[in-house]
């Protein structure tokens, strides 16, 4: 066989797996495939991209899925731990995909904006970029992801304010976008199987109105943003929840009595503008909570006894602290207790007491001599009393 007859040969075998690849696989779903991968490369260290070969079957691709002839999952990237990532940008041809039920890219360098061809995905149920360098805002378009139930953005620089477009997607169970710029006010969530919120470390606002949130919600997280208002209406209504960090915002009025009995291991209300009198409902069984750094007043609740890892730091509390409390301090069975930075004026301890090497008690800058001495945080300062001056203006 001469060397014509060869290459004839091998460009027929070439034209036949390139003929037989599209013949399987919708042209459009081909196309944007392709699209995507001139958009995207392997970071140094990655071989995703090694099996994309368009001579042969897309179907067979890393990360692709198909049912017939469409994609219906993509997931871009290696999904090991620790794995490089991809770099590139999000080609708008993404939304050429229509049948796509599942979108995800592993954590990279992916930067840019999210196209809005994103809303062409009627069928897309998870979409999940997490730590990568998306840029820009979320399109008003993603409204129309009727059917969208994972929305994880989670880690990037997205910035401007959250579309109430995508408040209103009624199928939506976990809504992840902790971690970027967004700013403004969160629009009220329409979905009632939602259980999943995280906005921490972002930048919104305002205050949330009862109702905006549904009572379907087990996990919510809006730490370090500058969120304010009261809460005494809207957190009643959570009372599924299993997790709830709302520190370091700028909530103000009274903290619900009824937020102490939530189903949940950890409360964190710290760092806020809470004020009054804090007073459970119940016997409280939270493992840990902390309020501290906020304006809460009155006397310390003996409820609180059963709290393994209590934090009362840096508010206005007067009067003794509880000797149930301090019973069960001694007796181990709470581990930490911080009530620095109050005004205190007893504690019914006898000072030759040893406290438990399990347990932590810091009680200084109150309005006594603390009866022991303990170890406390380096934050709390060196300063074993608060001045007389201080405590009678707050007594008076």
């Amino acid at each position: 066989m001469n060397k014509s007859v060869l290459i004839l040969l091998n460009l027929s075998i070439i034209v036949h797996r390139f003929t037989f690849s599209a013949a399987i696989l919708d042209p459009n779903d081909f196309l944007a495939l392709q699209s995507l991968r001139k958009s995207m490369e392997d970071m140094p260290g990655s071989t995703y991209f090694s099996s994309w070969d368009f001579t042969s079957d897309p179907c067979n691709f890393a990360g692709v899925f198909c049912s017939g002839d469409r994609v219906v999952t993509l997931n871009l990237g290696d999904p090991r731990a620790g794995a490089p990532g991809l770099t590139g940008r999000i080609d708008p041809d993404i939304g050429k995909l229509s049948n796509l039920v599942e979108f995800t890219i592993v954590p990279g360098r992916i930067i840019g904006a999210l196209p809005a061809t994103f809303s062409q995905l009627k069928n897309l149920r998870f979409l999940g970029i997490s730590r990568n360098f998306i840029s820009g805002e979320i399109p008003e378009s993603f409204g129309e992801l009727k059917r969208l139930r994972t929305l994880d953005l989670s880690y990037n620089q997205l910035t401007g304010s959250l579309p109430w477009s995508v408040g209103s997607l009624t199928a939506l169970t976990n809504v992840v976008l902790c971690h970027n710029r967004f700013s403004g006010s969160i629009p009220t969530f329409a979905s009632q199987a939602l259980n999943r919120l995280d906005l921490k470390h972002n930048n919104f606002s305002g205050p949330i109105p009862p109702g905006s949130l549904p009572s379907s919600l087990q996990y919510l997280s809006l730490s370090m943003n500058r969120f304010s208002g009261q809460l005494d209406q809207l957190l009643p209504s959570l009372n599924n929840l299993n997790y709830l960090d709302l520190s370091m915002n700028r909530f103000t009025g009274l903290i619900p009595g009824s937020v102490f009995a939530f189903p949940i291991t950890n409360l964190q209300l710290q760092r806020n503008l809470f004020t009054g009198p804090v007073q459970p409902d119940n016997e409280v069984s939270i493992r840990t909570v902390d309020l501290s750094h906020n304006m809460l007043y009155g006397q310390v609740s003996p409820l609180f006894s059963t709290v393994e890892n209590l934090y009362l730091n840096n508010n206005r509390f007067t009067g003794s602290v509880p000797s149930t409390l301090m019973d069960r301090l001694m007796a181990g069975s709470v581990q930490l207790l911080y009530l620095q930075h109050n005004f205190l004026t007893a504690v019914p301890i006898n000072p030759m007491a040893e406290i438990p090497i399990s347990s932590s008690l810091c009680l200084q800058y109150n309005c006594m001599v603390p009866p022991v001495q303990t170890p406390c945080p380096v934050e709390a300062g060196t300063q074993k009393t608060r001045p007389t001056s201080q405590c009678m203006e707050w007594k008076g």
